[in-house]
C-alpha cells in the first residue's frame, strides 16, 4: 500500500509531535480521508524524508507523530536550471510539473518578446505562489525530497544579461543543425533556455549565443513549448543525468 507524501515547510525531528498547518491538515483529513493511526510520508526538502503516525484527526486539527528518519535520495547528480518562456493557460502549469518529475533543480519564469501572456505587476507574486504550489505537489508525488524552487518573473532582456556559472548552456532553436548528443558536457549542470509559444526572436538568439548558450534542435518537428522543455529536460538527463 502506498504511504500518501506530504511537503511541511517546517523543522522535522525525529520523536517530535507536530500539528499540521491548515493545508496539510486539509488535504490529510478532507481529501485523503486518512484516519487516527494511518501512516504518512512527510519531508521538508533539507534531504531525507520522515515516517509519521496520524495522532489526531479532527475538524479542528491534524496532529502527528514523527516516528522514524529515512536517509534518502531521488535526485539526479546533473543540476538542471530552465529559464522557461511563460506559456498560456495550463500549458506552463504543466511544464513546471512534468519538469519537476523529471528532475529539474529550479525554473525562472521568463517574459520573451513573442509571449502572449499577460501578468499586471500586482498579480506577479500570486502566480509565482501558484507555480510553487505545483513544483510542491508534484514533488510530493514523484517521491523526491527537495522542491524545486519558482524563481520571481524575469524580463528576458534583463536576465540574459546576467553573468552565468559554469554550467553548461542550451537553449532551443528549430533552425540550429546542431542535436544535443553532439555537446561534450564537462559540468555538473545544465541551464536550459526555453522559448515562449511564438519562440525566440533573432534579437533574443544573438543575445543568447553571445552569452555563450549553444542553439539545439529537438528533431526537424516543430514541438510545442510545454512539450519542448519537457522533451530537452529528458534528454539531458539521458545523455548526462540519472536517466543513462
Amino acid at each position: 500500500m502506498r504511504i500518501s507524501r506530504l511537503y511541511l515547510n517546517d523543522s522535522l525531528n525525529t520523536g517530535q509531535n507536530i500539528e499540521l498547518n491548515d493545508d496539510a491538515a486539509h488535504y490529510l483529513r478532507s481529501v485523503l480521508r486518512l484516519k487516527k493511526d494511518a501512516e504518512v510520508i512527510l519531508f521538508n526538502g533539507l534531504g531525507g524524508e520522515y515516517r509519521c503516525t496520524l495522532l489526531e484527526v479532527s475538524r479542528k486539527t491534524v496532529c502527528v507523530s514523527i516516528n522514524e528518519k529515512i536517509d534518502r535520495s531521488v535526485e539526479s547528480s546533473l543540476n538542471v536550471t530552465i529559464g522557461m518562456g511563460i506559456s498560456r493557460g495550463d500549458r506552463m502549469d504543466m511544464a513546471i510539473q512534468k519538469s519537476v518529475e523529471l528532475g529539474v533543480n529550479s525554473i525562472i519564469p521568463l517574459i520573451t518578446q513573442r509571449c502572449n501572456v499577460v501578468i499586471k505587476a500586482d498579480k506577479a507574486e500570486q502566480k509565482i505562489k501558484h507555480w510553487q504550489k505545483i513544483a510542491q505537489h508534484a514533488a510530493e508525488q514523484s517521491g523526491r525530497t527537495v522542491v524545486p524552487k519558482i524563481h520571481p518573473i524575469a524580463q528576458f532582456p534583463n536576465w540574459i544579461e546576467q553573468n552565468f556559472d559554469e554550467a553548461l548552456k542550451i537553449f532551443l532553436d528549430p533552425y540550429s543543425n546542431t542535436v544535443m548528443n553532439q555537446l561534450k558536457n564537462e559540468s555538473d549542470s545544465v541551464l536550459l533556455l526555453t522559448g515562449s509559444e511564438g519562440g525566440f526572436c533573432e534579437q533574443e538568439r544573438d543575445s543568447a549565443i553571445a552569452k555563450g548558450f549553444s542553439p539545439i534542435c529537438l528533431g526537424q518537428r516543430i514541438l510545442r513549448t510545454e512539450t519542448a522543455s519537457l522533451a530537452a529536460l529528458a534528454a539531458v538527463q539521458t545523455l548526462w543525468g540519472d536517466f543513462s
